[in-house]
């Protein structure tokens, strides 16, 4: 049985635990009404961009389509874009997302495709690499700015894009969360490159014209759509984070106050026997006298 120093000092170190576990709970709760609200705020901007690109992907076809839209003629080689965070103390996150790549790379071996991962964060690395050591590519580090924003998005994009147009892969697949609550962030697979065709565009009376022509407006509009599907899982990623984190933090406050009483009455136990044990020794020695 552990002595009263040993539980007086243990109850000691898990107060601090939960002073410190509280602090970060508040932190993310802070941090993360921010983080919600730009990733909500830029999904209808590229929902708008898809309807636009739909509009006009469908007057383009066959060999005028760019490379980007109509895709290699392959789908041999795979490419799976994993967004993990670069901290840690956010609950099963970055776990989650690796499951989900895992269990698409699965997939995809099984129907006899290639797989390689390129890595954005550093907490899905080690897992995967452990996973698949032979298959992972290329990674992006955004630990180093605080916030990452479009510019990262944009760096990340243009490697995917010089990946694809030096024949390295055929298609890429965005895994990311889709943050729905603090509780609820679900792993998302979507494809990226080559950009898929819009299955509908919106209905319209109105006779359009463009300038320059469709073909060119495409050139310049599929590697920003590229860039804005990575921006928004960026967006979502952090807003995820600050969720997982502070739903993470409070389940470890609450454990550690569970753990606090729990000692606090073993410290009391072992406290009122001790001195249950002297007063019977005092009382024998005072009979025997």
């Amino acid at each position: 049985m552990a002595s009263l120093k040993e539980l007086k000092d243990r109850i000691g170190s898990v107060k601090s635990t939960q002073k410190i576990t509280k602090a970060k709970q508040m932190v993310a709760a802070a941090k993360l009404r921010k983080a919600q609200a730009a990733a909500e705020e830029a999904r209808p901007y590229a929902e708008r961009l898809s309807a636009v690109m739909a509009a006009l992907a469908s007057k383009v076809s066959g060999d005028d389509a760019p490379k980007l839209l109509a895709g290699t003629g392959s789908d041999k080689r795979h490419l799976l874009v994993v967004v993990n965070t670069d901290k840690g103390l956010c609950g099963g996150l970055n776990s989650n997302l690796v499951r989900a790549a895992g269990a698409k790379a699965r997939e995809l071996t099984a129907a006899g495709k290639d797989v390689e991962f390129y890595l954005v964060g550093k907490k899905g690395r080690a897992p995967l690499k452990r996973a698949f050591p032979n298959q992972i590519g290329h990674h992006f580090d955004t630990s180093e700015v605080r916030t990452p924003g479009f510019e990262e998005a944009a760096s990340i994009a243009d490697e995917l894009v010089e990946l694809y147009d030096a024949g390295k892969f055929d298609i890429a697949h965005l895994v990311y969360p889709t943050f729905k609550s603090a509780l609820a962030q679900d792993p998302t697979i979507d494809q990226i490159i080559p950009v898929p065709s819009p299955t509908t565009a919106e209905d319209s009376d109105a006779v359009v014209e463009y300038e320059p022509g469709e073909e060119e407006i495409l050139e310049e509009l599929l590697p920003r759509y590229v860039k804005t599907q990575i921006f928004g899982a960026l967006l979502e990623i952090m807003a995820s984070e600050q969720g997982a984190s502070m739903t993470a933090m409070d389940n470890a406050t609450r454990n550690a106050g569970d753990l606090i009483n729990k000692l606090t009455v073993q410290y009391n136990r072992s406290r009122q026997a001790a001195i249950t044990t002297e007063l019977i020794e005092i009382i024998a020695g005072a009979e025997a006298l």
